[in-house]
Parts: C-alpha cells; structure tokens; sequence
C-alpha cells in the first residue's frame, strides 16, 4: 500500500511509549474502548442487525473504532472486530446467540478435525483488512491504529470447547491426553494469527496486540509449552515494517500472566501488557529495563470495576496505578522504562460512559504533574 494515502500522524504518544521512548504524560487507551458500554455503539449494532454484521461491514467497523475518540481524548485507536474472525475462516461456523456469546458450529477434539485445519486463505478475511484502511483513513493521523489477534492458545480454546468455557475442560483434556494433536492446532494457529496479523499492517495498522485471554488458565510448564512458545512463533514471524514505512511495536497480553514475566521477559516483543493482579512496579524491575538499556513497555492495569465507582475514587486508583510504576523516564535523548495506561481486562458494558471520561482526564493530568515534579 502506498504509503501517502495515510495522513501523518498528529499525536504519537502511544508509539512512542511503545518504543520506550519519554512522553509528555502516560498515553491511555482502553480494551474493548469501542462497545457496549456506549449508547451511540448499542444503536449503530441495531442498524447492523447482529454482531458479525458490524464486524463484517467496513462502514460500521470504522464508525463504532472512531466512537469513542469522538466522546474521550484517547491515545490510540484499536479495530472493532473479533478475535475468532481466524478460526471462523478456517470453516468452523461461528455464530453469536443474543447474550450468549460465541459458539463454533464444528468443534476439533479428534485426528480427523485436527487433520482438516489449515492456514485459511487471508482473502476471506479482506473485511478486515478493508476495515483497518477504512479505520486509518477515517482517524485521518488524530492517533495511532491497533490491529490485533487472539493468541494461538486462546484460538485453541474456543476451537476445542466450541464456545467459552467456565472449566477448560475439553481444551485440557485433549492437551494432556494427546498432546501431538494440541501441538498441532497450535502450530497452525501461530501460522494463521502470524499472516492475519501482517496483513492487518500492510494494511495500516500501527501496532499489534496478541490477546492470550487463557493462558492463566494453564498450569506453569503447560504455559511455556502450549501458549508462550506458539505466541513466539507468531511474534518471529511478524512484519517490522508498516504500509507507511515506520517500525510497527508488537503488544502482548496474557491475562494471569504476571506470574509468568520472568519467563516473558526475552520474547520477541515490544510491549507486555499486565492484568489487575500485577503489581506495575515489580514487573517494571523485572521486564522494564534501564535507561538506555533494553527493556519492554509495560501496559495496564487498574481494575474495570473501579469504573463503576464514583469519580473521586477512581481519580485515587489512578493514583495509585500511577504510583505503583513509579516516576516516569523523562529523558527524551534515551531510552527508559514507559508505561501506557490501560485496564486490566476489557471495559465491562455496564460501565457509566462519564466514569470513562473521569478516568481519561485523570491519567491525563496526574500523569502530566508526575513528569513536571520528576
């Protein structure tokens, strides 16, 4: 893609926090920023008819990503779409049942399935790679675009269950019982998540994010082998390069993962994203590095409900996630430990848009003060 067609980019504080480079204030974006929380999101889904008929329509994926940069001064936008797109190319049929959430028409739980899966054709996923040129002409440069994808492991999970799983136990039985089948799925998975991903940056998306939303649910040892290193088989095989030319930073999100940092700290990525149950300091000390010297951007982490308490206290949990990273590097001729505000897991739907509003100003302007005494 020619390059010129994106307009340059006005506020690149969230890339340049990526890159460990010194900001003016923390950038702030939220998962799930674009959703049900949102009443004007709620209406356009109306229009839509159901879920994948937004996801799948580049007019209204583009409209619900630019929704919430209309309402907060947020830091970068992420593409409104879902992380089974994947799999569904692959032919397993998925479907959303009005509160119920994801099912898959066929699931992979024996030889024969397993045998029949394959890296899909990228062209039965161009409405998404349509949707991000769309998303990146529309933001017209005002912030950086995120592409993501589930991580190989999480794909596994829905695959093999069939839907969202409250015990995990179809994936683990099928990983514990035939490991060489697991092994399998996950090999093409990294596979398919690697070209989604590349084509979603030749396309113009800014940076990446791989969402591993169950690898906390893995014992440790089963985390290193069926999630970590598929998620590094995607990572080594990712663009550096994007459609205009700039290094594309890669974001990697493993819910429950904090206790695994030591073992994510040399993985091929520029940012880890953290949960609320890490502490942002002490994961700075092990994956934050020195200034000057190597390191990984941390992402995260308050907790989605302190949303729904009233403005006073989340501007003092902001506080408190601020404080607990520590003072900010300031030196914009090095590199140093950043940090890029984020919640925890996704906003909940139920989440007051004005609390939204509250938080966003609150990182906006402690995070400032914090520089100015640094």
């Amino acid at each position: 893609m020619n390059s010129t067609a994106f307009a340059p980019l006005q506020n690149d504080t969230f890339l340049r926090a990526c890159r460990r480079q010194a900001t003016d204030y923390t950038p702030l974006w939220l998962m799930r920023q674009a959703g049900r929380y949102l009443p004007e999101y709620k209406a356009t889904r109306a229009q839509a008819g159901s879920f994948m008929g937004l996801a799948t329509n580049v007019d209204y994926a583009t409209e619900v990503t630019l929704q919430p940069l209309e309402r907060f001064p947020l830091d970068a936008a992420i593409l409104f779409s879902d992380i089974l797109t994947v799999p569904d190319a692959m032919g397993l049929g998925l479907s959303f049942a009005e509160g119920e959430g994801p099912r898959f028409a066929k699931v992979v739980r024996d030889e024969a399935a397993v045998a029949q899966l394959a890296v899909p054709d990228m062209d039965k996923l161009s409405y998404v790679f349509n949707a991000v040129t769309s998303i990146r002409r529309a933001l017209n440069g005002r912030v950086p675009l995120i592409g993501f994808s589930g991580s190989p492991w999480t794909l596994a999970c829905y695959m093999v269950e069939g839907k969202g799983s409250q015990d995990y136990r179809q994936v683990k039985t099928l990983m514990y019982a035939r490991p060489d089948l697991m092994h399998q799925i996950l090999a093409v998975n990294a596979d398919s998540v690697a070209a989604y991903l590349n084509a979603q940056i030749d396309a113009g998306a800014q940076a990446v994010m791989i969402f591993d939303s169950w690898g906390g649910v893995l014992a440790d040892g089963a985390f290193q082998e069926f999630s970590l290193a598929y998620t590094t088989r995607v990572l080594a095989q990712l663009k550096r390069t994007g459609a205009d030319g700039q290094d594309v930073p890669r974001i990697v999100f493993t819910k429950g993962g904090g206790i695994w940092l030591e073992d994510m700290k040399d993985i091929d990525c520029e940012v880890l994203g953290l949960d609320w149950t890490a502490h942002l300091g002490k994961a700075r000390a092990i994956v934050g590095g020195a200034v000057g010297g190597p390191g990984k951007a941390l992402q995260g982490n308050i907790d989605p409900n302190v949303l729904f308490a009233p403005p006073a206290q989340i501007e003092a949990q902001v506080a408190r996630v601020l404080t607990s990273f520590g003072a900010p590097h300031t030196d914009k001729t090095t590199t140093g430990p950043t940090h890029i505000f984020n919640l925890g897991h996704g906003i909940s739907q139920f989440t007051p848009p004005e609390h939204v509003a509250a938080l966003v100003e609150a990182v906006h302007s402690q995070s400032r003060a914090l520089r100015q005494r640094a």
